[in-house]
């Protein structure tokens, strides 16, 4: 007996519950709601199948349709979110908690100088400061200050080869995630510094704040940045979560 094909008209019913909910959720991309929606991304399941490749074509479309030139909107001091809220992919009482006299960035694959930086040697480049709203996948958001050198700055500081495709970031607490050159490049994307509030739990002693992203991409207590041609992936984003998510 000849297997039956696949069609789009098989998953109407599912693909119509998805809409209702990303129509609820506009701030949403379309992959990352393919999580919040319970879909598992299994291989032996056709609608997950489905939606892990429109996850895919949202990418090419997000990338396609980025600014490098737009700002996300800023704030002033009196539109802070106090207490800022936390948030990660374990409880609030297992943030890392790293030395800063001990620290040392990492710096691999394509840059020039792939020598270690200290804390010291960060806060010595050209520092600005941003208040920009930090949006969560899961639906709520909060305004933050954030401090720190340029991301472009560090870039160029190090000699990354900014015709790469990708930046990727690996942390203290085990958590992964990359972006793509233009983002990286992008004038509000921050190797953060200075934190909302002087907890180490927001991210000590190293963030890149990426206010033109959901918050999952901004990545806390960065022990490695490196540079490639090669997509890394990242801890959500292999779990299925759309990997561009940005404007």
């Amino acid at each position: 007996m000849s297997k039956r094909k696949i069609s789009l008209a098989d998953f109407r019913p599912q693909l119509r519950r998805i809409e209702r909910r990303l129509f609820l959720r506009q701030s949403l991309s379309f992959g990352a709601l393919t999580m919040l929606s319970g879909c598992t991304l299994k291989d032996d399941d056709a609608v997950d199948r489905l939606l892990f490749a429109m996850s895919r074509f949202n990418d090419r479309v997000q990338a396609a349709l980025f600014d490098p030139r737009k700002l996300a909107p800023t704030y002033t001091e009196s539109d802070l979110t106090a207490p800022f809220p936390f948030n990660a992919f374990y409880e609030e009482k297992l943030a890392p908690v790293i030395d800063g006299g001990g620290y040392r960035l990492r710096i691999s694959g394509l840059v020039e100088n792939k020598a270690p930086w200290r804390l010291s040697e960060l806060r010595a480049l050209p520092q600005v400061s941003q208040i920009t709203r930090h949006v969560c996948v899961e639906g709520w958001s909060a305004i933050g200050k954030w401090g720190g050198v340029p991301f472009r700055t560090f870039l160029e500081r190090v000699g990354a080869d900014t015709t790469a495709r990708f930046v990727g970031f690996r942390c203290a607490d085990n958590y992964s995630t990359s972006v793509d050159m233009p983002t990286a490049l992008h004038p509000q994307t921050l190797l953060a510094l200075d934190f909302p509030t002087r907890e180490t739990k927001y991210g000590f002693p190293v963030k890149i704040r990426i206010p033109t992203k959901l918050g999952f991409k901004n990545p806390k207590h960065v022990a490695e940045i490196f540079v490639t041609n090669d997509n890394p992936g990242g801890y959500w984003e292999d779990k299925g979560y759309n990997w561009f998510s940005g404007s």
